[in-house]
């Protein structure tokens, strides 16, 4: 797949000085010939909207008549994304003074932490800042594994509540079950509303500075950025995969198979699984003790699924949830300290590793991490090591190491590569940064992603009180 292909840009309509993300997707949607008329009735806030539509001849498209969309939030700073990334940027920027929107689609704040269940925050223990505030906090609440070299294991409970009672302190405004659909830029290419649906209908929302920490760099995708996906060879991602919670276990029995007793746990609990017929997806399979007799299980790979196609991710949802009560039952007629084995919760969000690269104004690449890049506007520093998971079941893999480095060096991750490059006013914190594929393999994880929205929620209240757009802030970290 050539470059025009994997630089991606989104159609736009410009009315009245404003440029509007329209759809998705890239194919051209103009169907000639629309001459049937239909009705539909939307639901607003409290009101009954009847909007007037043109059906095209083939049937492929429906074409809405212009309509009003209430603004019903103005804001300093609006983010979208309450995982991580967001959550560190909503603090940041309102510590800093800036009011803050942060919007969210699903029902908690937390993303792949909560939603996802992934029970592990890696490379962390570098960090300091809010990274470290929320992980004593996260201890203080019940999350009682100290902070070590292979990272931090916690309770996704816990973090739901650390993290809605710590947002609301801060006065962040918070808005869940909502999807930003669309963006608006002025004539300067400036962003300066984000269109979004849910139950109260679609809306806009005004803001002076944006931070996309939505995991695949929807917001930027919407406003137009160029970005990358996959190897640039015919899309090729990192697997997705479903982690899930665990319960009818007793941790001393279970102990030689627990993921944090050592280093060779995944490859005896996969001997234990093969011996009794149990063939799973991800060739590593990881078993982790929270607390008391709640575990968390990750046994699942789902390979080749865009994390743009709503088909395609339904599909991979489905499979992988299947294959881990496949795979509980089948320990289940193991019997002795497995007989008990029960699923208590299967995660509502698939774990996505990898979806848009954003290109920012500065790309961190493979070469960085092997020289252990040093840059003077750092934002944090990554130890995390290249991991590329199996792209393919070929062989049975657990991680491809075609792609591995030899000598990758702690590297820092430098504030330009935070700053979209096509669009003013608009920051990316999390994995949606600007990288190659391998450099995202390593900085992708959720201990960068923390100092990663830190960094973006302070630059962009900075940039308002400087009346600068972010690419022309002098970035400084704040002394420790």
């Amino acid at each position: 797949m050539n470059n025009d292909s994997t630089r991606r840009r989104f159609l736009q309509v410009t009315t009245g000085g404003l440029v509007v993300s329209s759809a998705l997707t890239s194919p051209d949607t103009r169907v000639a010939g629309a001459t049937e008329k239909v009705k539909r009735v939307t639901s607003g806030t409290g009101d009954v909207l009847r909007t007037t539509g043109v059906l095209s001849d083939d049937g492929k498209a429906i074409f809405e008549s212009e309509r009003p969309i209430p603004v019903v939030g103005k804001s300093d700073v609006l983010i979208c994304g309450a995982g991580p990334a967001g959550i560190a940027a909503a603090l940041a920027a309102a510590r800093a003074g800036a009011s803050v929107q942060l919007i969210e689609v699903a029902g908690c704040l937390g993303g792949i932490w909560t939603v996802g269940l992934l029970t592990k925050i890696l490379d962390a223990g570098n960090k300091r800042g809010i990274m470290m505030e929320l992980l004593k906090k996260f201890t203080a609440r019940g999350s009682q594994v100290a902070v070590d070299s292979n990272g931090t294991v916690y309770d996704p409970e816990v973090a739901k509540l650390v993290l809605e009672e710590v947002c609301i302190e801060a006065g962040v405004k918070i808005r869940l079950h909502t999807r930003a659909v669309g963006a608006v830029l002025n004539d300067d290419q400036r962003l300066v509303a984000v269109l979004t649906e849910s139950k109260s209908g679609r809306e806009a929302w005004l803001a002076e500075r944006f931070i996309d920490c939505s995991g695949d760099g929807d917001l930027a995708a919407h406003a137009g950025c160029q970005f990358e996906v996959g190897t640039g060879s015919e899309c090729v991602c990192q697997p997705m995969s479903m982690l899930a919670l665990l319960t009818g276990l007793d941790p001393d029995q279970v102990r030689p198979w627990i993921r944090e007793t050592g280093s060779t746990a995944k490859k005896r609990l996969l001997e234990l699984m093969e011996k009794h017929g149990i063939n799973p997806s991800y060739r590593a399979p990881t078993l982790r003790h929270l607390h008391s007799n709640i575990f968390s299980l990750m046994t699942n790979h789902e390979y080749g699924v865009s994390a743009f196609d709503a088909d395609a991710i339904t599909a991979a949802t489905l499979r992988a949830r299947r294959e881990i009560h496949e795979i509980v039952q089948g320990l289940q007629r193991v019997g002795g300290p497995w007989k008990n084995i029960t699923v208590v919760a299967t995660a509502e969000q698939i774990g996505i590793r990898e979806g848009r690269r954003v290109r920012g104004r500065y790309t961190l690449t493979a070469s960085d991490l092997a020289s252990g890049l040093s840059h003077k506007q750092a934002v944090c520093k990554a130890t995390f090591p290249i991991d590329v998971h199996a792209l393919n079941n070929t062989g049975n893999k657990e991680i491809n190491r075609e792609f591995k480095t030899d000598g990758m060096q702690p590297y820092d991750i430098p504030y330009p590569a935070l700053v979209a490059a096509d669009v003013d006013g608009l920051l990316m914190a999390g994995r949606c940064i600007s990288g190659d594929f391998i450099a995202h393999s390593s900085y992708r994880v959720t201990g960068n992603a923390v100092p990663m929205g830190e960094a973006a929620g302070l630059a962009a209240a900075l940039s308002i009180k400087q009346r600068v757009m972010p690419h022309k802030l002098t970035w400084m970290a704040p002394a420790p």
